[in-house]
């Protein structure tokens, strides 16, 4: 098992995180421009176009490896916290830059009706976020909510500049409480897909669960977030 403490085999590829797919490679090559002098250049690069070019949708299929392949979420071009997360990994570590996935638990208090129905809770279980290594230190990354949803939701969009961690704003522009951070899950070189179903299971109920797979193969039930009512 490749260990993400250790620098080297976090350039490795794995199995869910598969940076050596051409369509990865392809992706990460297409986000830069030729201009990047370094790889704090380069990340900032791949986490804007992570960020903007994903469409972040929180009802998508979940339980599955195949959910959250790096290359199926190119092909999608859509994803929730975890298949954007990985996905950054996967380009970063296409382009020499040693990553791997954080997982946090969160409070989202600036959420959507129909999103706090889904969930029962405003807690957030095993948000996903990247840790990329440049310049000698582990550096946070949250390329989960693209620019237009940040929008709507009266926030600014999450910037990075490759130096500092790029977490969740605790307020959103009118200084209303957005993310509040509660507890840290540790890192991982692949995304470990039936540890996080089993901690949803405890968390929201194993029935709730089972709620949410069978409404996710109903053709992504059609549930458009951005059109939700924010509360």
């Amino acid at each position: 098992m490749l260990n993400p403490e250790n620098i080297d085999d976090c350039l490795k590829p794995g199995t869910i995180i598969n940076s050596d797919h051409h369509d990865v490679i392809k992706y990460a090559n297409d986000a830069l421009d030729g201009s990047e002098s370094s790889d704090r250049e380069k990340a900032v690069n791949l986490y804007l176009k992570v960020r903007d070019d994903i469409r972040y949708n929180p009802y998508l299929p979940f339980y599955r490896p195949e959910h959250y392949l790096s290359s199926n979420v190119i092909k999608n071009r859509t994803g929730f916290c975890i298949p954007k997360a990985g996905l950054l990994c996967a380009v970063a570590r296409a382009c020499g830059i040693p990553a791997r996935i954080g997982f946090a638990s969160v409070k989202n208090h600036l959420s959507t009706r129909q999103l706090l129905e889904y969930l029962g809770s405003d807690l957030i279980v095993y948000h996903g976020f990247t840790e990329l290594w440049i310049e000698g230190k582990w550096v946070k990354a949250t390329p989960a909510f693209n620019a237009e949803l940040c929008l709507l939701h009266k926030v600014p969009p999450l910037e990075f500049d490759g130096l500092h961690d790029s977490i969740f704003h605790e307020f959103n522009s009118e200084q209303k409480k957005f993310m509040e951070y509660v507890a840290i899950h540790g890192v991982h070189h692949d995304v470990p897909v039936e540890l996080i179903v089993n901690e949803w299971e405890k968390a929201y109920g194993r029935e709730r669960v089972l709620k949410w797979i069978a409404m996710s193969e109903d053709t992504v039930n059609g549930r458009d977030f951005t059109r939700e009512d924010i509360v």
